[in-house]
């Protein structure tokens, strides 16, 4: 106990040869150890969303892209899918097939319309109010909702594509009647609506007035039996209400009606593997499976972690050298405390306990505040995961 208290008199009479000793040594502990956990619990995160989803399908081009839309809805410059192939997906009877549109965003945040099948496929439940049940609602995730301050009964606006294009249609203003109960995936930071609304976003349906009976006469271009040609200066209905919702409509064939993405749930292994070949095999649109192109997005993750691995090696060589010296020099610089020591009768053993408990108290000091930081860092990880993904 002498010896401890020694040890950590003389520690704290240099305080500044400790302090930098210490945060060399924690950093030195940190980077590897940070870099491994975090890596591990990126894994997987990655791996148990990939796998919670048998297969995709889009439009041929980057497999990332396509994945990463379909898994954290992250935007893309692939062209859309077309609605018929979910239709036709649906009519081989391959299995659960759910449409996805990502193209959109409300405050910065991705606006994902679906179907309510993926509630349920995703195990997600609303803690407040409902999921999406009409064209115009929004359901938030926990974590829009909590950053937005927005609650249920409150209204939302999409984000305007092009702001000063007037021929692209104005934000549509969503009503929020639901928030997702926290799941801690890419969902949480999500705004959900249906997939119909979507397409109002898209400029591909709108809503107005009866152009028989509410249209100015000097919007009227031209009437021609059941047909009334208007202007397009006729302003759309830019929400929905009880009282408009009947006039949204569309004009045009629905099957060519764009999507992002469809999440396919196959029946079994043998109709997903069918389902895929088939797809692949017309050459227009492809199917993939996102637990294979996680993986190889994880090949790239392992480099840079070997890279790290390296990089905290090095450091790790440099900073025992620095601590070393440290450690003689400061030996030298106590030969006259030795000396004391020496002549009231310490064995050079004692002497050699003191100097060994001193670098234990500094390397004990530094592992904890390095395991601290490393607990913080894991604690990072879900934000740490939208922003690389």
């Amino acid at each position: 106990m002498n010896i401890l208290y020694l040890s950590w008199r003389h520690a704290r009479y240099h305080p500044v040869q400790t302090a930098v000793l210490t945060a060399c040594l924690a950093l030195t502990i940190f980077l590897p150890a940070a870099t491994h956990w975090l890596v591990r619990d990126y894994e997987a995160q990655l791996i148990a969303r990939a796998n919670d989803t048998p297969l995709i399908a889009g439009t041929k081009g980057n497999r990332f892209d396509l994945t990463l839309a379909a898994l954290y809805f992250r935007p893309s410059a692939l062209e859309p899918i077309p609605f018929s192939e979910l239709e036709a997906l649906d009519a081989s009877g391959v299995g659960l097939a759910i449409p996805l549109n990502v193209r959109f965003t409300a405050r910065g945040r991705a606006v994902v319309a679906t179907s309510p099948d993926y509630y349920a496929q995703r195990g997600l439940r609303a803690s407040a109010g409902t999921v999406p049940l009409r064209i115009g609602d929004a359901t938030l995730g926990a974590k829009v909702a909590l950053e937005l301050g927005v609650v249920v009964g409150d209204s939302l606006f999409s984000d305007q594509r092009e702001l000063y294009d007037i021929s692209k249609p104005p934000a549509l203003k969503l009503s929020v009647v639901g928030v997702l109960a926290p799941r801690g995936t890419a969902d949480d930071e999500a705004v959900f609506v249906d997939t119909k609304t979507a397409w109002i976003l898209e400029g591909l349906a709108h809503g107005h007035g009866d152009v028989e009976t509410d249209v100015d006469e000097s919007l009227v271009l031209e009437r021609r039996g059941d047909n009334v040609a208007v202007s397009q200066a006729m302003l759309e209905h830019n929400e929905v209400t009880e009282a408009n919702v009947g006039t949204f409509h569309y004009h045009g064939d629905t099957s060519k009606l764009p999507l992002s993405a469809i999440l396919v749930f196959p029946a079994s292994a043998k109709t997903g593997t069918l389902a895929k070949a088939r797809m692949n095999a017309e050459r227009r649109y492809r199917m993939l499976v996102p637990g294979d192109v996680i993986a190889d997005l994880l090949g790239f993750v392992f480099r840079v972690k070997a890279f790290l691995d390296s990089f905290a090696g090095v450091l790790a060589a440099t900073t025992v050298l620095l601590s070393a010296l440290v450690v003689v020099l400061s030996t030298r610089l106590r030969a006259g405390e030795i000396e004391t020591l020496d002549r009231i009768g310490s064995s050079r053993f004692t002497v050699f306990r003191l100097l060994a408990i001193e670098i234990g108290m500094i390397l004990v000091v530094s592992a904890v505040i390095a395991a601290a930081g490393v607990a913080a860092a894991r604690t990072l990880v879900p934000d740490l995961m939208q922003r690389l993904v």
